[in-house]
């Protein structure tokens, strides 16, 4: 039971970033815009620098070097596992609209807003999975990860949030669901702690697989929207603070050897 509760703490960190809506409603459009725009490039940063500094040395190093290979063929899996996520659990985020009749067009919004829940709920349960095998692993990792997942899930969590919202869900009854969606994360520590151990290697393979999904994520859905900004001082700063968040998942392994 020991061996869980840091991955427990850090997803109940995690999931309280959930209620991070309520904050965000208060806040001016312009002041919003520069927290997101500081949030964007330096977790662009802290999600490449886990997958490549922690999340996939460590994978090759549990499994062994002679299975070089397979650790390859599950960063590729976890790679395309992200990418059908985004693709097919995500879909419906671009197409809510379009539609004449009213009520047609809000049945539609409702329908989005509950599949969005959903979607939510089965990356937040990966979420929780990768965090406590990374606890499994050494404290470093697990600590590196956690902030990875942190700098990713705020600027996803006020979305997800303004979603429900627009969905029709009251504010309240948004936050709830928000909420609820993230305790899945727990479930997820669970079945990790679970499967490490009765499968063989299961640890390094899901290392694997989340430095896989890490990588997507930086070069698909952060990198190219840090690339649309035009002004060279701005994509400047933001160069720095995606340095930043490299360095940052850099020094947890300095501060606490293994």
């Amino acid at each position: 039971m020991s061996d869980l509760i840091c991955p427990i703490v850090a997803v109940a960190i995690v999931s309280f970033l959930s209620l991070i809506g309520v904050f965000a409603i208060s806040l001016k459009e312009a002041t919003l815009d520069r927290i997101l725009f500081v949030l964007l490039s330096f977790s662009a940063g802290s999600i490449l620098g886990a997958a490549y500094l922690d999340l996939l040395p460590e994978a090759i190093e549990f499994l062994g070097e002679e299975q070089i290979s397979i650790a390859v063929l599950y960063i590729t899996l976890g790679f395309l596992g992200f990418f059908f996520l985004e693709r097919f659990l995500y879909w419906y985020h671009g197409h809510v609209h379009g539609y004449e009749s009213k009520v047609e067009e809000k049945m539609t919004v409702k329908k989005f807003a509950y599949l969005n829940v959903i979607g939510d709920g089965i990356h937040n349960l990966i979420d929780g999975m990768i965090i406590a095998a990374s606890f499994f692993i050494t404290i470093p990792v697990g600590l590196a990860t956690t902030v990875a997942v942190i700098f990713h899930e705020l600027p996803q969590e006020i979305g997800d949030f303004g979603v429900l919202v627009y969905g029709g869900f009251t504010r309240y009854k948004a936050l709830l669901f928000n909420f609820l969606s993230a305790l899945t994360a727990f479930v997820g520590v669970l079945i990790s702690d679970y499967f490490s151990m009765h499968i063989e290697n299961f640890v390094g393979f899901l290392m694997a697989l989340a430095a896989g999904g890490f990588i997507y994520l930086a070069a698909s859905e952060l990198i190219p929207e840090i690339q649309k900004e035009e002004n060279i001082g701005k994509s400047m700063i933001q160069f720095v603070l995606f340095i930043l968040g490299i360095v940052l998942i850099w020094s947890f392994g300095v501060i606490f050897p293994e």
